[in-house]
């Protein structure tokens, strides 16, 4: 039976590389025509970290603003766009939360669970939907063939507990896996401590003409969030739920039919002033209460013939909200929710990727319609291409369009600290970016080159001090662009001398970006909290070695430049427009591998850096942690 879902013009060695998701269709990841930064399982476990936000951090190219520590509340941001315009998923599925990008990975994910995450930078509307604005992140778990299991616990300062443990049963022509986390601390700060579970279950039901999977997970989550959404307020609390489950489907044979249903819904209790604290202002009545929901269903129809693969298909995704304040008032209330508001968006694409000897050229384009938007259809091309000019040097080149709607805190989000606007228009993008890759048995690397010009940007702003901030789309008329570049080299150093060298891998990543707006902006010179906060530069530096036989150590480096500034309230109760300073990071992870037992300890910002990164919050000190792990293969 034809079963690949590659043309059979793919050389065998080729489908050996990693396959990855940069198209409609999966291809390895030489014959894709767009970039893709790709993290591996070994990545991770060699990282001295204890989430995926942890572990973000050590690509040049993504900007990690973290409130918390280990996953508690982070923004990723991609090529100087906000949190907001990155689309978030878990194995295809389209986490982003419409309430927020502040939520979006509050997904049920253990570092354990990953096989790989694929980062693709830039617009990617017709690759992750119309809100893959500035690019898209998605997480995909293992995928176990046969039956096994893994438990882990570590603990550490600031009375850091964690644990984790999955399992998998293969039964027949089915596979189930259920994984489970816990992690807590007191806080490296006052109200900063965490209780964070995750649940995560997946079944795949290997079927003759077809293949199911199956996948539900539960994320909880409370903190101390001191300073985190308001420097006025320093006492804090949030806690949230999130639930989602989906059903994929994938039929075999040159036509294929991949249809896939999801659903997500995440809770929010957010306490401006956390409940305990003395002297709470008349003013302060009661906390703020959201639950959105998100149900989507698409179908992606595929088929191979000699000339590469074309794929079709549409996508329905409904985005609504019941809130104490964000929406239009009801007419009755549900519970503490008074308010609501819904949207849905609808797309229909077309992509096909020709891949023909040292060539490989998509062209594709999403049709997509909002209902918030009244009888207008707006249309985002895809143009990728790559030249495999040798057997090690790749050339390749893209441009892309997409968008974003607002997000339900941009339109109705109003405080005695911020005002919403309900007339805020959706933002636009187009990317021009082109690159050249070089790989052999000893190395890899590569530099990208991109232009990137937005218009109708999203920002919150705050003109003075005595100000709200103000959500608003920068003018009509003015286009924001984005210069940017980025650098990786990877050097596999037991393969240049394989004998008795302790030195395994040298990593080493830039990126450097600058944004270019109308002169009129920088004369009024409000602060900004997004567009103009962006990574200037950014460098990474990872070496891993061995110190005797099964003891290896990973020393991980990060600098990091930012632009813009932050209403800075240390000296002053009104605050006082501050910039922000560079600053650099060194973790450490020491590691002994003995049968099935694994012994590690991480050292993270060792040298104790006292910095702040975003706002007025100040980030954790030097932590140092261990674990044990065991698996049953």
């Amino acid at each position: 039976m034809y079963k690949t879902t590659l043309s059979d013009s793919i050389p065998q060695e080729e489908l050996e590389e990693i396959v990855v998701t940069a198209s409609k269709v999966n291809l390895p990841l030489n014959l894709a025509a767009k970039q893709v930064t790709v993290i591996t399982a070994t990545d991770i476990e060699r990282s001295p970290v204890r989430s995926v936000e942890d572990l973000l951090q050590y690509v040049a190219g993504v900007d990690v603003l973290q409130r918390g520590p280990h996953g508690v509340q982070a923004d990723i941001s991609l090529r100087g766009g906000s949190f907001d315009q990155a689309a978030i998923l878990l194995n295809g599925v389209n986490l982003t939360n419409p309430q927020t990008g502040h939520y979006s990975f509050d997904i049920p994910i253990n570092l354990s669970d990953i096989e790989r995450i694929e980062i693709v930078q830039g617009p990617a509307s017709l690759l992750y939907g119309a809100g893959a604005f500035s690019g898209g992140i998605n997480i995909i778990t293992k995928r176990d063939s046969e039956s096994n299991a893994y438990a882990k616990v570590e603990g550490g300062m600031h009375g850091l507990f964690g644990a984790e443990a999955r399992g998998a049963y293969k039964t027949g022509s089915s596979l189930h896996r259920l994984s489970a986390g816990y992690k807590r601390s007191d806080g490296y700060i006052a109200n900063s401590d965490y209780n964070i579970l995750n649940l995560l279950w997946q079944s795949r039901f290997d079927l003759q003409d077809a293949d199911i999977d199956v996948q539900a997970g539960y994320n909880d989550k409370d903190y101390g969030a001191n300073t985190f959404y308001s420097a006025q307020y320093p006492n804090q609390f949030d806690d949230t739920e999130a639930i989602f489950a989906s059903v994929r489907g994938e039929t075999h044979g040159r036509l294929k039919f991949i249809p896939h249903l999801y659903w997500s819904r995440h809770y929010d209790e957010y306490q401006l002033i956390r409940e305990g604290t003395p002297n709470v202002p008349e003013w302060y009545t009661d906390h703020n209460y959201h639950r959105s929901d998100v149900f989507g269903a698409n179908l992606n129809m595929q088929y191979a013939s000699s000339l590469g693969i074309t794929s079709f298909g549409g996508e329905f995704r409904n985005e609504g909200i019941l809130s104490s304040v964000l929406g239009q008032k009801m007419d009755q209330a549900i519970g503490k929710y008074t308010k609501s508001y819904n949207r849905t968006n609808i797309s229909y694409f077309l992509e096909h990727n020709f891949v023909v000897d040292q060539f490989t050229l998509s062209l594709g384009g999403l049709l997509n319609h909002n209902t918030a938007i009244v009888n207008k259809y707006s249309f985002y091309p895809a143009v990728n291409a790559s030249f495999r000019a040798t057997k090690n040097v790749s050339l390749y080149a893209s441009w892309n369009k997409a968008t974003r709607m607002p997000t339900f805190t941009d339109l109705y989000y109003n405080t005695k600290t911020h005002s919403g606007n309900d007339a805020l228009l959706p933002e636009y993008s187009q990317s021009l970016e082109g690159g050249i890759k070089y790989h052999n048995r000893f190395l890899n690397s590569s530099v990208a080159l991109y232009h990137n010009r937005s218009q109708n940007l999203i920002d919150w702003i705050k003109p003075d001090a005595d100000s709200k901030w103000q959500a608003i789309n920068l003018d009509k008329d003015e286009v924001l662009k984005t210069y940017g570049g980025e650098a990786s080299f990877s050097l596999f150093l037991d393969e240049i001398v394989p004998s008795g060298n302790p030195f395994k891998l040298l990593q080493l990543g830039y990126a450097y970006l600058t944004q270019d707006y109308a002169s009129q902006k920088e004369i009024n010179n409000p602060v900004s909290m997004y567009v103009r906060n962006f990574l200037r530069h950014k460098f990474t530096a990872n070496l891993v070695h061995t110190l005797v036989k099964d003891l290896s150590v990973s020393w991980n480096f990060r600098w990091q430049d930012r632009a813009g500034s932050y209403v800075n309230y240390a000296h002053s109760a009104d605050g006082e427009k501050t910039d922000y300073k560079p600053f650099s990071i060194l973790d450490i992870k020491v590691n002994y591998e003995w049968k099935d037992f694994d012994f590690s300890v991480n050292a993270n910002n060792v040298f104790n850096s006292q910095h702040i990164d975003l706002g007025n919050i100040p980030q954790a000190g030097f932590w140092l942690t261990g674990g044990i792990s065991y698996r049953i293969r």
